[in-house]
């Protein structure tokens, strides 16, 4: 009776957990969207802009997604597909155009990328190409931090970094357990799962293949500003900055968390027993590497070859998708796998992007703060768009902080005088590095499982790393990207 008692307790604790945070979203949206109408917003010209009700209504809209995302009382998918709802029933935007964005070609590529990163995965290609690059690390344990985060940013290039994270954990562990008492902590155990979370989002800003909320910028970049992102010229940006990072990290683990031991014997026979244990490689595993690079291919000659700029890179990647279903190397079981809560809430931070732009809240956001910036160098802003990126994506979906964040952001660089591209990419880079709360992302909650940090020293790294990243950021602002080409100021 007792344990019923406290079980209905409990029971009832966790009902209001819900209900509080469920009710507080739709108060905000109440109280916002029923609100009298707001002031105008005046930009550095006298001109005034009108915010509408159904702007003041995105407005709320975005507040009372913030609220759902963070508690998480609702799947983050359900969240996704209220906004659309709300959109509908309280005439901000037509059903037809607010359920459209739900099906937005991003929306479609990032489903492409799942797919691709499935196939990686159930072929086995991920393992093989891991237990190739771990035996050029060698058995030096400072060599194997580099190694290893050289090796999980690759493989970021290609698959979703939760993907990445869940695949090298495991084997992480076994070089862990080679190296000492895998039940004691150690500074090589701290530097090895905390170097494995900080990679996998390193490396996945380097190709559109990478990580959901990249197209998603470059889908707001083109719609907002008119500029085409290329495949192989976001990389060509992209790439310095992210290996600059990675090698900056490397020195930061190895001075801070430099390694109690100069090597782990036994390692290299141990990669070569997981290396022999893959036998040949098989059919599968040759259909889908020509399959993967005639995709990467034809996106990233598209800038080059004609008739392919005229090709929605969307349609491209589910050209891929339907030939791996045609060879056989994936079956109806494996689309059932795909995340499709994580999916309902891209498409939901997609309409409320487009909901916020086209209704005039970003712009009417945007003209009310470009004014703070308005007497600082081009970089304060930039670095300040960054900075805030940077620190919202510890708490919400780095898609969701882009979507409706970047049309603000690019809104407002053009009031500046500042290039919408260097805005994008810096964007691009921060909402990708979720560095100082470990539920923040899967991959940094997956090497938490490791227990070899507590929440408090990924915190105290993590505000390091943040720091090492604003000064990457301002490198390249100011020296990599102009000396690459990149305009940076209009």
């Amino acid at each position: 009776m007792a344990a019923d008692f406290e079980g209905s307790i409990s029971a009832t604790k966790k009902n209001w957990t819900r209900l509080i945070p469920i009710l507080g979203g739709i108060g905000v949206f109440t109280v916002i969207y029923c609100s009298p109408p707001w002031p105008d917003a005046v930009d550095h010209m006298g001109k005034t802009l009108s915010l509408s009700w159904q702007g003041k209504g995105a407005i709320g809209i975005l507040l009372f997604a913030c609220v759902w995302w963070i508690f998480e009382a609702v799947p983050i998918g359900v969240t996704g597909l209220a906004i659309g709802i709300i959109q509908a029933l309280f005439m901000i935007r037509p059903a037809k155009e607010a359920f459209n964005d739900f099906m937005d070609p991003a929306v479609v590529f990032v489903i492409g990328c799942m797919v691709v990163g499935s196939v990686f995965t159930k072929t086995g290609i991920s393992k093989r190409f891991i237990y190739k690059m771990m035996r050029i690390a060698g058995q030096e344990t400072t060599t194997i931090y580099l190694g290893i985060f050289a090796l999980i940013a690759i493989l970021a290039h290609f698959m979703s970094y939760t993907v990445v994270a869940a695949t090298m954990y495991p084997v992480l562990v076994v070089i862990y357990n080679l190296y000492g008492d895998c039940n004691q902590t150690s500074k090589f155990g701290r530097g090895l799962f905390m170097g494995m979370a900080y990679a996998c989002g390193i490396g996945g800003i380097v190709t559109l293949l990478g990580s959901a909320h990249i197209i998603v910028g470059i889908r707001f970049l083109n719609e907002i500003a008119g500029v085409d992102t290329p495949f192989a010229l976001y990389t060509y940006y992209m790439a310095p900055v992210a290996w600059l990072m990675i090698f900056s990290l490397w020195l930061l683990f190895v001075i801070f968390l430099e390694p109690e031991k100069f090597y782990i014997p036994g390692l290299r026979d141990q990669v070569h027993i997981w290396n022999r244990s893959m036998g040949p490689i098989t059919r599968k595993e040759i259909v889908s590497l020509v399959i993967i690079l005639f995709t990467i291919a034809s996106m990233g000659l598209q800038g080059i070859v004609p008739y392919l700029p005229m090709i929605d890179k969307s349609a491209i990647i589910l050209l891929a998708t339907v030939m791996f279903f045609v060879f056989n190397v994936l079956n109806i079981a494996d689309i059932e796998l795909i995340p499709w809560n994580t999916i309902l809430s891209l498409s939901g931070s997609m309409s409320l992007g487009y909901c916020l732009w086209k209704t005039g809240a970003s712009a009417w956001i945007a003209t009310n703060a470009a004014p703070l910036f308005q007497s600082e160098h081009w970089l304060v802003f930039v670095l300040g768009v960054g900075f805030f990126v940077m620190l919202a994506i510890n708490f919400l979906m780095n898609v969701a902080v882009i979507a409706c964040f970047l049309p603000v952001a690019l809104l407002m660089s053009k009031q500046l005088g500042i290039a919408p591209d260097v805005v994008m990419y810096v964007t691009l880079v921060a909402g990708s590095m979720p560095f100082l709360i470990v539920n923040s992302a899967a991959s940094n909650s997956i090497a938490y499982d490791s227990k070899q940090f507590t929440s408090r020293q990924f915190l105290k790294f993590g505000c390091v790393a943040s720091f090492v990243l604003m000064l990457v950021l301002a490198i390249a602002c100011l020296v990599i990207w102009p000396s690459m080409g990149m305009v940076t100021i209009t």
